[in-house]
This record gives C-alpha cells, sequence and structure tokens, in this order.
C-alpha cells in the first residue's frame, strides 16, 4: 500500500480517532440554504459621507442584476407628541431613534424571496406615512444604506459584505448643511446646533467604532471610483459562483467551460467505454489538482533567465502530500504525481457502513504529516461522513485544519454542508456540485460508483 515516492506511515490508532458524522436520518437541512439567496451589501459611514452615492454607483453597474436599496432612514420612529414639542433636543443620530426590530424583520423576509413595504418617513413632520409604502421585491442583491447599519450584530450577520464611507469631516458638514436646508427645509443655525450638539457625539460613539466592522473602506466616497469598480468586480464574480460558495467560502468550483461540461458529460453517460470513462475522468481529475495547487502557499522567488534578465515569480510549497481515501481516492493519484515530483502520498481506508462512513479499517500516512499541508482525494463528496472521518483522522495526526484541502469531482449539498459545518477552515475543490443525494443517498444526477468504474471491478467488503 506505500506510494511510489516511498514515504514513511505511522501505525494504526482505531481508538484514538475522532468520529464526526452527520445524521443519517436527515443527512441534509435544506432549511438552512435558500436556492436564491441574495448577496447582501451593508453600506455605512458618517452623515453626508457619500453612502447613498456610492450605492447609486454600485447599482449603475450592476444593469444586469436586480438590485434593491434599502434605506435605514426609512426605519426611524415616529416622534410622540411630547417629542415633537422639543424636537430640536431630539437626538436621530443615536441607536434607539431606529426600529431595529422592524428592520431585521424586513431584511429577513427580502433575503427569503419575499416582497415587502418599506414604510415612507417624512422628515419634515417627523412621522412616518399612514398611508403609503415602498413596495419592494425579491432581488439578487440587496443593498442596506444607513449610518448605523454596523451597530446591531444582528443586522450585520446578514449582511454579505460590508462597506464603510470614509470621507473627511469638514466635507461630511458641508453636504449635511446643503442637504437639511434644501431638502428637508431646515435652517442652517439649526442644523449646526444640531451637529454640534448630537450629530459629532454620536459620530465618535456610535458610527466611528463600527468601522472595525467593515470589510471594505472607500477613502472620498463616490470620488473613489477604483474602490467601487473593485466592488462592484467582486460583486459579480460572486453572483456567478453556486449558491454553496456564497454561504461557505472555503468552497472553490473550477470555472465551468464547455470542455468541462462536454467531459462531465462523458463521464456521467451510463453508456460509456471504461476507456473513455478513464481518459475523460483523468482530464477532469488533473483540472481538479491543478486548481487545489493553487490555493497553497506560495513565496516570491527571483530567477535570471537565459537571456540574462531578472524574473521574479513565485517558489512552490516544498512541504506537501497527498492522501487518498480508498478505493476511489487511488484513482486521483496519478494526477497528483504527474503534477507534483515525487510528491509523498499517504492512504485512508474506512467502511462505508450504509450512509455512515464511520468505521476506519486501516491508514498509513506520512510521519511528517503534521510539517505538511495535505490534499485530501476522493472524487465524489456524497454524505460526507467519510470525508469527515478522514479529516479528524488528520486532525488527530497534527495537521492544522487550514492546511486540508480537500479534492473531488463532484459534490452533493449534503456533503458540502456536513463537512463545512464540522471544519469550516478547510476548503474544498471540486469541478461541479450536483443537485442532492437521493434516499439511497446516492448523489444525483452523479455517475455512479466511481470506484468500479475507474477501476473496472465491483468491490465487495
Amino acid at each position: 500500500m506505500e506510494a511510489a515516492s516511498g514515504p514513511h506511515f505511522s501505525g494504526l490508532h482505531l481508538d484514538a480517532v475522532v468520529s464526526p458524522s452527520c445524521s443519517s436520518s436527515s443527512p441534509f437541512d435544506s432549511s438552512t440554504l435558500n436556492p436564491n439567496q441574495p448577496f447582501v451589501i451593508g453600506v455605512s459611514g458618517g452623515t453626508a459621507s457619500g453612502k447613498t452615492t456610492v450605492c447609486d454607483m454600485i447599482i449603475q453597474q450592476l444593469h444586469d442584476h436586480r438590485v434593491v436599496l434599502v434605506n435605514q432612514d426609512s426605519f426611524y420612529r415616529g416622534l410622540t407628541p411630547e417629542e415633537l414639542e422639543r424636537v430640536h433636543e431630539y437626538n436621530f443620530d443615536h441607536p434607539d431613534a431606529f426600529d431595529t426590530e422592524q428592520l431585521l424583520e424586513c431584511m429577513r423576509k427580502l433575503i427569503g424571496g419575499q416582497s415587502v413595504q418599506l414604510p415612507i418617513y417624512d422628515f419634515k413632520k417627523h412621522q412616518r406615512s399612514t398611508d403609503s409604502f415602498r413596495q419592494v421585491n425579491a432581488s439578487d442583491v440587496i443593498i442596506l444604506e444607513g449610518i448605523l447599519v454596523f451597530h446591531e450584530q444582528g443586522v450585520r450577520d446578514l449582511m454579505n459584505m460590508k462597506i464603510f464611507v470614509d470621507t473627511d469631516a469638514d466635507v461630511r458638514l458641508a453636504r449635511r448643511i446643503r442637504r437639511d436646508t434644501v431638502e428637508r427645509g431646515r435652517d442652517i443655525n439649526s442644523v449646526l446646533e444640531q451637529y454640534a450638539k448630537f450629530v459629532k457625539p454620536a459620530f465618535d460613539d456610535f458610527v466611528l467604532p463600527s468601522k472595525k466592522y467593515a470589510d471594505v473602506i472607500i477613502p472620498r466616497g463616490g470620488d473613489n471610483h477604483v474602490a467601487v469598480d473593485l466592488i462592484v468586480q467582486h460583486i459579480h464574480t460572486k453572483l456567478g459562483q453556486h449558491d454553496l460558495c456564497k454561504i461557505y467560502p472555503n468552497v472553490y468550483v473550477i470555472q465551468s467551460t464547455f470542455q468541462i461540461r462536454g467531459m462531465h458529460t462523458l463521464i456521467r453517460d451510463q453508456d460509456i467505454s471504461k476507456h473513455d470513462f478513464v481518459f475523460y475522468s483523468d482530464r477532469l481529475i488533473r483540472l481538479v489538482v491543478e486548481h487545489g495547487l493553487g490555493h497553497l502557499p506560495f513565496v516570491e522567488k527571483q530567477v535570471v533567465t537565459p537571456t540574462g534578465s531578472v524574473y521574479t515569480g513565485v517558489d512552490f510549497c516544498k512541504k506537501l502530500c497527498g492522501v487518498s481515501i480508498i478505493r476511489s481516492g487511488e484513482s486521483m493519484e496519478n494526477a497528483l504525481r504527474a503534477c507534483c515530483k515525487s510528491i509523498k502520498i499517504g492512504k485512508i481506508l474506512i467502511h462505508r457502513d450504509g450512509d455512515n462512513g464511520k468505521q476506519l479499517i486501516y491508514e498509513k500516512l506520512p510521519k511528517d504529516i503534521s510539517e505538511r499541508h495535505v490534499l485530501l482525494l476522493d472524487p465524489v463528496l456524497a454524505t460526507g461522513n467519510s470525508a469527515n472521518q478522514a479529516i479528524a483522522l488528520l486532525i488527530q495526526k497534527g495537521v492544522p485544519e487550514s492546511h486540508i484541502i480537500f479534492l473531488n469531482l463532484i459534490s452533493a449539498p449534503e456533503g458540502i454542508q456536513c463537512v463545512c459545518k464540522k471544519f469550516p477552515s478547510l476548503k474544498i475543490v471540486t469541478s461541479e456540485i450536483d443537485h442532492a443525494l437521493n434516499e439511497e443517498f446516492r448523489v444525483i444526477p452523479g455517475l455512479g460508483e466511481f470506484g468500479d468504474r475507474y477501476f473496472g471491478t465491483d468491490l465487495v467488503l
């Protein structure tokens, strides 16, 4: 069972292995995944920082997607008669000025694919309109904009991306004066008094501290076209991903092409010859391996070319090994050896008792595996139970979870969820995500028993 590179192997220790598994009676909790999950963007920043301008620029550049803008200002609480009498002493920049519970309710409905009616707030009367609402339908992208949208963790947790618009305080004050006097009918003295008494302290106490939660900080707001362009490119990339990749950022599906789809069509055909099945499977496996290697750490390296010039490139990760889950995983070893010269390859055999995949039968791993990055090989990720058992063994051997890259040809959503929930720091690289598992825990549409088809045998344990 030793690999061709002749690695040193450790012994078998069944009792020391953690045995995580996903329940076979309920292998996949579909309620946690929305097949039409929108991409939610939070945009925060100080008053008049240019948040709306940034939102408008993003919306314009995402013209080929359905985008909806939700303003936190719509969720101001209506003032009581007592508060209206002393409106100049009311702090509109404090978190208590907003109806956060209603905001959360509306956002959850939108994320769940439902239409909602957003309230309309009258800034002159300081009341919500009682007879009109803004109808908002389910969309591909939801942008939530407001000065305090990062303040509450419950609101932050709904966001896939958080943007903080950072603009000079003097610029923001000038914009606020212009906006409140022209659009909201206030005189300049009241605007300045409100700014000094409420706006500036609230910015220091609530808005600025929330900047630490931002994924992206945009200096100069809408004037920073480069930053907005990069954000839009990132959103386009996310929208083009499989829904599971949006939920689990450690899942990577290689970019689909007609060549890849064509090879999948061939190996999934039940009438294909064994020779062709092996040939096209090998081609696909090689692509998955190459993509997986791209997720390894690299260091900069300079070399001198035959022309005497200096070329700055990168050096490959040196401490690397493969581990195949017997038997199907062995079909991926040749592609790994073709890409990584003299690589050490270990073996793990897990008895698939029905769908449980819990019984560890055999393992041979490099003695120094704890010092290596590991490419775990198995062409099909179904329930995820066998994968979890193998990953737990690697971690028990000292391999950091973040140093494991799991490579497979096809994955079931149930398996991805099972593995990612248990081990969120490893990476999964696959060439396609299939629809689901059937009642017999087989991947649908799938490609049958991969090991039997690849090796031309019927395996009986």
